[in-house]
């Protein structure tokens, strides 16, 4: 699933092809794509049509469009949504779900979706708790990302250290910090020298520092190449991929050398997926011993 700097990537794009330009023509090619809207398929493309995009905005791994100062264009990629700009001429792919035109004859707008997991939808804008900034309301329980002016660390420190669990599990927790996932995680706290299942009230506020900067650092990076693109299912709204991957140093890794110490990378069953660490950099928790 896209993390902060796909989605980020994504955003910047849309900022230049699509912002300031008014919808024309909406067309939803596949009821899933607006699932959550209520006003349904036809409802959506009338309600869209005439309103100008003003603004591409960004929280974790969910993007909008202000229509207004009330309201705007949600989307959630999901797992392989794509919102591509282009010709609007050019063949139409079979997964294409929604599609934008603009009065200026430019590029049109264009959700693809193979896996259908990805939506968009109207909604309303709002104030979540005493943050400036409005944000699209179904994600005003999500926390501000790292790199975001409204993220404050020293109210994460707390939060984080004032949890009992597992490290990895409050990271990718997106009420506590939101935009990161599975890769950025492994990657952040390979930097940092945690370890995955750390738990989260041992954490000595140097190591939090410590962790923050790795994620930061991170991000940051993985911005700079435009993402990580392990497969044709991400990539920017010019259809182009990222080149993280190539700077990876835990994620995916199992087996090969730790770019620090030369000890194998090894891979443990994470919720359903997998977690990748330095067994020698990243020193796993003890188990409590018996009790009595």
């Amino acid at each position: 699933m896209p993390e902060l700097p796909e989605v980020e990537t994504v955003r910047a794009g849309l900022e230049r092809h699509v912002v300031g330009r008014t919808v024309g023509t909406a067309a939803i090619l596949n009821p899933r794509a607006v699932r959550r809207d209520l006003a349904g398929p036809d409802g959506f493309a009338a309600a869209m049509v005439g309103r100008t995009f003003l603004r591409a905005e960004r929280r974790g791994k969910y993007l909008w469009f202000a229509l207004d100062d009330t309201e705007a264009l949600l989307a959630h990629l999901g797992m392989s949504g794509q919102l591509l700009v282009g010709d609007p001429g050019r063949p139409l792919s079979p997964h294409v779900r929604a599609r934008f035109t603009f009065d200026d004859d430019g590029p049109d707008l264009r959700f693809t979706d193979q896996r259908t997991f990805g939506h968009v939808m109207l909604v309303p804008l709002v104030y979540p708790g005493d943050e400036s900034r409005v944000v699209p309301a179904p994600i005003a329980h999500i926390a501000p990302d790292p790199l975001e002016a409204a993220f404050d660390p020293r109210a994460f420190a707390g939060r984080l250290t004032g949890r009992k669990t597992q490290l990895k599990r409050a990271l990718l927790d997106q009420s506590l910090i939101s935009g990161i996932g599975n890769i950025y995680a492994d990657e952040a706290l390979w930097r940092a020298k945690l370890h995955w299942a750390r738990p989260t009230e041992t954490l000595k506020p140097a190591e939090v520092s410590r962790l923050l900067g790795a994620v930061r650092e991170v991000l940051t990076e993985a911005l700079e190449v435009g993402g990580t693109s392990f497969d044709a299912l991400y990539v920017n709204v010019n259809g182009e991929s990222g080149y993280f991957d190539r700077s990876l140093n835990a994620y995916g890794r199992e087996g090969q050398p730790c770019g620090r110490c030369g000890t194998p990378i090894r891979r443990d069953a994470f919720m359903n997926r997998s977690s990748f660490s330095c067994p020698r950099c990243q020193q796993a928790p003890r188990r409590p011993g018996p009790s009595g």
